[in-house]
Parts: structure tokens; sequence; C-alpha cells
């Protein structure tokens, strides 16, 4: 499909008065996480909260550093997550990208909020629990 950049709004929502971050990241859905480089950690002050044992795509695994909470705006929506601090460059991963409706368009390879709920995002909140 190649490439998919978006111009994503990051802040720190503990520190209020430290200016957001607008960024160029790349969304892939074949990510799970939202990954920041260490200089947006630094300049968002984000709080360490844990380390996470990553694999990268060459199949070698990676401790890195796991924080937040960092919002993320895109157009009219709006998440809340942790981020694995890692790479140089913002990478939008599946776990953001379900959790504020929005879609990757192929033919036309950008980010867009789900055209089938343009106005507000929507999820699904219901499991089948058939357990006694």
């Amino acid at each position: 499909m190649g490439l998919v950049n978006a111009k994503l709004v990051l802040k720190n929502p503990r520190k209020p008065e430290l200016e957001p971050v607008e960024v160029n990241a790349l969304a892939d859905s074949g990510a799970v996480h939202l990954c920041i480089p260490v200089h947006i950690q630094i300049q968002l002050e984000l709080d360490g909260i844990d380390k996470k044992e990553v694999t990268l795509a060459d199949g070698s695994q990676k401790l890195v550093p796991y924080v937040g909470p960092i919002e993320i705006r895109f157009k009219n929506r709006v998440g809340f997550v942790g981020a694995l601090v890692m790479g140089d460059q913002v990478l939008l991963g599946a776990i953001p990208m379900e959790d504020m409706d929005l879609v990757i368009t192929p033919k036309t390879r950008t980010l867009d909020v789900n055209p089938n709920s343009p106005n507000i995002a929507t999820s699904i909140a219901k499991c089948n629990y058939l357990g006694s």
C-alpha cells in the first residue's frame, strides 16, 4: 500500500501548561502501539510507566520504555494512550487508530476519520461471554 503519513497533535494531559507538539506520523495498521522518539518524550515531559519487550521487523527483541499518558488529536478525534519510546519518527499503530475510529484509505494512501461515523467516534464495547 505504501507509506501513509498524517499530521497529529500530541499533548501531555498531566501538564496542560506545556505546548502541544504537532508531528508528521507514519500510520501503520500492521503496527500495534503508538511509538514516539525520545525527543518527543522529553518535549512533553512524559513519565516512564514501565518497560516493554518489543519484537522488531527483523525478529530481534528490544526492551524499550513505555510512557504516558499521551493525548492524541487528529481532525475531530481524540484519544489517550501510552507510547513505546523508540525510533526516529512517530508511528501510529492499530490500537490508537481503533480507539479514535480512524481508517487508512489504501486508494489515496491517507488516514481519515471513519466515513461511516464522521461526526463522532464509534467503538464496540460488548462481548459474547458464554461462561456459566
